[in-house]
């Protein structure tokens, strides 16, 4: 339930003069933040903490603003303020006066975005006997409110520009456009166009309380121009751990070249001549041609700087979204762009990088190309295969046939690696020696116990005596079969698509155990769900890979459609992908990939449901969860 019943007021009619010509098409509340617009995001948040009418302002473009609000969920929540001319921030608020003034209000602008804590924020307000209590940060290119060493507003430099007056030594910091009033601020508001920092300041000096509250630290974004929105976007995405977003409507996109980071809205669709790299499509553009670095709408492109969108150095952009612990740069190299890798000091996985690559490229796995490494320092620089994985890939609407023959590659790398790396592996003794063994997986069903059964699922198992003697068993057996080279964590995200060909990536973790622990990881992946029938192609093909290779089969006992090892790896690498979900998500904070759950769940849950009788305890939990 709501905590609060504190009404918000979105001042939303400014122009959008800086964003144009994007603002010709659509006013700044409705601007799409992966198919979401600006206003709706700012209203569930405020509907979480408050049940209480929305207030609106409008003039630009009015008449979008009202039917979108018209077909929302706010509908009846929401009052609408129609403006000519515009009243600025404070008159706005003395315009809405009838509506707000019965209690406190929050005061949200239409173009922030933020991770601003509203209950702290609403909180502090209703516990002070402040009249105005302003969510601020210290942002040196917008400090331009002048605080006193309370925290007390005495002073705003340069009203209604947020421009600093950098002459002056104070302390100073910056306004969110976020805040909580007293209806009392009513009283120092004048009749017409004004700016709120004109009411606060009338009411500091008449001895009320006006409260910069420190907010340092949480993201925030000011979409005011073309960059901003742009780099808004991208952190969206970066925070639900993607690097492509497809609005659901979009139907034909799969012969498009894409790379980087790209944002496809609704009414759009891809034709065979289209390539794009880093790049925002708004609404019904229907891009023609190649792009880069650019906004690009139904009558326009707008070019942007990279390193300004992505929020990086000109020397050095951070890539990657997934559970590494190392970070990885897009650098510039001669005239070409390289992966640089840094590792912290005592990573015993940079060694083996190293190693297993200098390995695999001998023997033709396609890893990307070494091109120095500095031991000393704990840094690689590797070829640059770009930006998309296979799991980015499959975000396109592709035809089966597109899939399937793109998962054959896929699987001829695994065969190479279990076939041809594997009879050569003598020399590389680091790999040799690397075991995944009985230790190994029972590490992997203690992870998922500790880290998900318990942690994420907040359950005890009701037997763990009997639970780990099965745990036991299944260790055993699957220890007990013969051993390849496999990659260990042989799935869609580790896999680059680069010029329309797989390479494989993140491959330290290499060792020697069950091949059939890498097929369960890309077939039965939880990034990405395969047809059933697809599937069994697909295990048929790889299967004759090895077969033509290894004679007679020695790798699987049971028949090759639903080989004994196959499920038994299954089980453990479900088990496995559910821990790490559950430890990258609760301990690192990495809270996108709990939406994997769900489907790494199903999967187990199909697992044990053909091992319930030889694993009725593992069945019982499972089933449960």
């Amino acid at each position: 339930m709501p905590k609060f019943s504190l009404k918000i007021f979105l001042p939303a009619a400014g122009l959008g003069e800086r964003l144009r010509p994007v603002t010709y098409h659509i006013p700044k509340p409705l601007l799409p933040i992966l198919g979401r617009p600006l206003i709706e995001i700012t209203l569930k948040k405020f509907s979480a903490v408050s049940s209480a009418r929305i207030g609106i302002n409008l003039h630009y473009k009015p008449e979008m603003i009202k039917e979108w609000i018209k077909s929302s969920v706010y509908a009846d929540r929401a009052e609408l303020f129609p403006e000519d001319p515009i009243l600025g921030t404070g008159g706005a608020l003395k315009n809405a006066e009838g509506f707000l003034s019965d209690s406190h209000f929050l005061v949200h602008n239409a173009d922030i975005l933020s991770d601003i804590d509203f209950v702290q924020l609403i909180g502090t307000h209703l516990a002070s006997e402040n009249i105005a209590t302003l969510a601020t940060h210290d942002y040196p290119k917008y400090n331009n409110v002048v605080i006193d060493d309370n925290g007390y507003v005495i002073d705003v430099e340069n009203p209604g520009t947020s421009t600093p007056n950098p002459d002056r030594l104070a302390r100073k910091v910056a306004y969110t456009g976020i805040a909580v009033y007293s209806p009392e601020i009513f009283k120092f508001l004048p009749d017409g166009v004004s700016h709120a920092t004109v009411a606060w300041l009338a009411a500091a000096k008449a001895g009320h309380k006006v409260q910069a509250l420190d907010f340092t630290g949480c993201y925030w974004n000011d979409i005011g121009t073309p960059a901003s929105y742009a780099s808004a976007i991208i952190d969206a995405l970066r925070d639900s751990g993607e690097t492509v977003y497809i609005h659901p409507s979009v139907k034909k996109c799969s012969s498009a070249e894409i790379d980087g980071y790209i944002i496809i809205e609704e009414g759009n669709e891809l034709g065979q001549n289209v390539s794009l790299r880093n790049c925002v499509v708004l609404p019904s553009s229907l891009p023609q041609g190649v792009f880069e670095n650019c906004i690009l709408g139904p009558d326009f492109k707008i070019a942007l700087n990279e390193s300004e969108i992505l929020r990086s150095s000109n020397d050095a952009i951070l890539i990657g979204t997934g559970g590494s612990n190392r970070n990885y740069y897009r650098i510039k190299k001669d005239k070409n762009t390289a992966v640089l890798m840094k590792c912290r000091e005592g990573d015993a996985d940079y060694h083996r990088h190293i190693e297993y690559t200098n390995f695999f490229l001998k023997h033709n796995i396609p890893v990307p190309q070494l091109i120095e490494a500095t031991p000393e320092k704990m840094s690689a620089i590797f070829e640059d295969l770009g930006d998309i994985s296979l799991y980015s890939w499959l975000r396109c609407k592709r035809e089966d046939e597109a899939i399937e023959k793109m998962y054959r590659k896929v699987l001829d790398i695994a065969a190479q690696i279990h076939t041809s790396a594997t009879a050569n592996v003598s020399e590389c003794p680091m790999l040799q020696n690397r075991i995944f063994d009985y230790e190994h997986y029972r590490w992997e069903t203690g992870y998922f116990t500790e880290r998900f059964v318990k942690g994420v699922r907040n359950t005890k198992p009701k037997n763990l005596s009997a639970l780990e003697d099965e745990f036991h068993k299944l260790a055993s057996k699957a220890d007990s079969y013969p051993k390849t080279v496999i990659h260990r964590d042989f799935q869609s995200q580790n896999i680059m698509i680069h010029k329309g060909i797989p390479r494989l990536i993140d491959f330290q973790g290499a060792r020697m155990g069950l091949p059939a622990y890498d097929i369960a990881s890309i077939l039965w992946d939880p990034y990405h769900r395969l047809e059933d029938a697809m599937r069994e192609r697909l295990l048929g093909y790889y299967i004759q890979k090895i077969n033509d290779f290894y004679s007679p089969l020695h790798l699987f006992t049971h028949s090759p459609t639903d080989p004994f090892t196959l499920l038994l790896s299954r089980l453990q690498r479900h088990m496995q992908a559910l821990g790490a979900y559950g430890f990258l998500s609760s301990v690192i904070g990495k809270k996108y990939f709990l939406k994997h759950i769900p489907e790494g769940l199903r999967l187990l849950k199909e697992d044990v449901v053909l091992v319930k009788n030889e694993y009725p305890e593992l069945y019982g939990l499972v089933i449960k969860l």
